[in-house]
């Protein structure tokens, strides 16, 4: 029993050592060229997906595991490219793949890792809004270069082996350079924007505490910040005669003036004017109603009318603005999408 045992062991070994030998070696340099483009060709279109889903996807959580599934594809590939035989006298080439495969991986690993990290805090602020899209744009970079070394091994293989390459209008390497194109107009648009849009999130915030030197101090930056980006808008260059994304901006920006300059005013006279009935109230709760003059009486039964009916201008103002900026930024998010879907380049 024991002895059959051993020679079906052995029959599976053998049968196993056959076919691991069939699947490592190449009849020609064609079927190589094959196995390595099928291999790449799942991990590049993953990673033209993924590159995507940085950009637009909100979800971080998703992010992060369709970065991490990534990367064991990357590595499962390495080690199946690793395992195969070259074809005879190209190690090289497999070096050069698996070179490439690395840098990606290491990509993965570390740059989109930290890339991730900054989109979790970028619109905190302009600076890391700013380091965030500097990140993406140098990974974006560094990923068409690897692409463009892979492209120039794959073509020096294949002028080796007198194999003809067919190039298609689709290939990665030309996605990637116009999507990076793409993209950089964008984001030199929405910097411009969000400059002026994470300011006035401020001043909001300075609004609802009612703090009115906060209010102030944030309406001037929000002016000069809106003033400084109309000026930069002309002398931004329009990606291949679109200007859909400097008009959605021009338009927020024009709103951003006219609330600093026309409506802040009245809304920072509101609260000055509530400064002043508290005052009233707080001195004539002090004092008994025996002792409240008819004077003070008037005087604070005129000036609860005026803060009512200040209070229901406010309101309504608040209400006129609060539309307003909703439109406004609903405009420009809609022009970014309708703008990469035009330009990015579909799989």
């Amino acid at each position: 029993m024991k002895k059959n045992y051993l020679c079906a062991l052995l029959v599976l070994l053998c049968v196993f050592t056959l076919q691991t030998s069939i699947a490592q070696n190449f009849k020609n340099a064609n079927a190589y060229l094959s196995f390595i483009g099928k291999e790449n060709k799942k991990i590049s279109r993953s990673m033209w997906k993924y590159t995507k889903s940085v950009a637009h996807s909100k979800s971080a959580r998703r992010i992060e595991g369709d970065r991490k599934r990534l990367v064991k594809s990357l590595e499962r590939a390495m080690i199946k490219i690793k395992k195969a035989k070259a074809y005879e006298g190209e190690d090289s080439y497999k070096q050069q793949v698996l070179e490439f495969m690395d840098l990606r991986t290491n990509i993965l690993k570390n740059d989109y890792a930290e890339i991730v990290d900054l989109k979790e805090v970028a619109e905190q602020s302009y600076d890391f809004m700013e380091a965030y899209i500097l990140a993406q744009k140098k990974v974006d970079e560094r990923m068409h270069e690897a692409q463009q070394s892979y492209e120039a091994a794959l073509n020096e293989y294949a002028s080796r082996n007198n194999i003809k390459l067919i190039e298609t209008e689709n290939d990665l390497s030309k996605k990637m350079k116009i999507s990076n194109d793409v993209f950089k107009h964008r984001n030199e648009v929405y910097l411009v924007f969000f400059k002026s849009n994470i300011q006035e999130s401020f001043l909001l915030n300075g609004l609802s505490s009612g703090d009115i030197s906060a209010i102030q101090q944030n309406a001037n930056a929000l002016q000069n910040f809106a003033k400084e980006g109309l000026q930069a808008l002309d002398t931004l260059a329009i990606y291949k005669e679109d200007a859909s994304l400097v008009k959605a901006t021009k338009k927020a920006l024009e709103f951003y003036l006219q609330e600093t300059q026309n409506e802040i005013p009245k809304m920072i006279e509101f609260f000055l004017l509530n400064e002043k009935f508290n005052a009233i109230k707080e001195a004539i709760d002090k004092k008994k109603p025996k002792d409240r003059t008819q004077k003070e009486i008037d005087q604070y039964n005129n000036m609860v009318n005026q803060i009512n009916k200040a209070i229901n201008d406010f309101n309504s103002l608040n209400d006129q603005l609060n539309k307003k900026r909703t439109k406004i930024i609903n405009q420009w998010n809609e022009a970014s999408v309708k703008f990469l879907s035009r330009h990015i380049p579909k799989d």
